[in-house]
């Protein structure tokens, strides 16, 4: 079997062990299986092709850590589509304990990458799914008790991805910022918080508040960037003559135009 195919595919089994391990403690329904089952499916599949196109024919030490995050990340998922959708109440210690640790582990692939010499893009573009997609469901977890603005939290960044394939001007490599990386932190420990329903309702809707309001600041950033860097329009120079030498011009094109006069000789 290939190395290309081999660690995805451990990863998916792991995914079916963890997701069988919740069913025998806290318990998850069919709805808790399908998404589970499906968000493994996806990832293996996605990660294999993301291997193939760069090149590489295994996973990295890092890109192993980001794996066991995100398998974490699909049982929190399950969990969360049993909630919504079947209606199981979720167990919260459960849940958070998850979704924390799959926070700090975000801490520890960027330095494995970097002590192991193993950064490469497929490893940041891997953790920042995995972030991504763990942002997007907490935030479908905390919606029903907030509010629906807090999709906005979730949805941001997969709205900014689809402009940038709508607007050919967004779809630019941005330039490093740590803000960025504290930002997109910040929203997985906000939202944890309010997930764990550990502070009043008033406050936890005063924390999402902030946190949007970081995410809005540091997108809006990246689409200034963007603008500005955007290739300018090449707009014909018009150069307005004076009516006198437009004149002048004119009569040198007619004379040029015109025959030559006839030569008279007189003998």
């Amino acid at each position: 079997m290939s190395t290309v195919r081999t660690g995805p595919q451990i990863g998916l089994i792991v995914q079916i062990v963890l997701l069988a391990g919740l069913a025998a403690t806290v318990g998850i329904g069919v709805a808790g299986w399908v998404a589970g089952l499906a968000y493994g499916t996806v990832t293996c599949a996605v990660l294999v092709r993301a291997l193939r196109r760069s090149g590489s024919d295994r996973l990295g030490p890092a890109d192993w850590v980001t794996m066991g995050r995100g398998l974490l990340v699909g049982g929190v998922t399950a969990l969360i589509a049993d909630a919504l959708i079947a209606g199981r109440p979720a167990p919260v210690v459960v849940l958070v304990t998850m979704t924390a640790v799959a926070l700090a582990l975000d801490a520890v692939d960027g330095k494995v990458a970097r002590r192991t010499g193993t950064v490469s893009a497929l490893g940041a573009r891997f953790d920042m799914e995995v972030d991504s997609f763990l942002v997007l469901m907490l935030s479908f977890y905390i919606a029903p008790s907030v509010g629906v603005w807090v999709l906005a939290i979730g949805l941001m960044r997969y709205a900014f991805l689809a402009a940038s394939w709508a607007l050919p001007w967004m779809d630019r490599q941005l330039p490093p910022r740590y803000w960025r990386k504290v930002v997109a932190a910040v929203q997985g420990i906000m939202l944890a918080v309010a997930a764990s329903q550990v502070l009043p309702g008033p406050l936890t809707a005063l924390v999402l508040v902030a946190a949007l309001g970081m995410l809005v600041e540091s997108f809006g950033r990246d689409v200034g960037w963007l603008w500005r860097q955007r290739a300018p329009r090449i707009v014909p120079a018009v150069v307005v003559l004076p009516a006198p030498v437009v004149a002048r011009r004119i009569d040198r094109i007619e004379d040029r135009d015109m025959p030559p006069a006839p030569v008279l000789s007189l003998r």
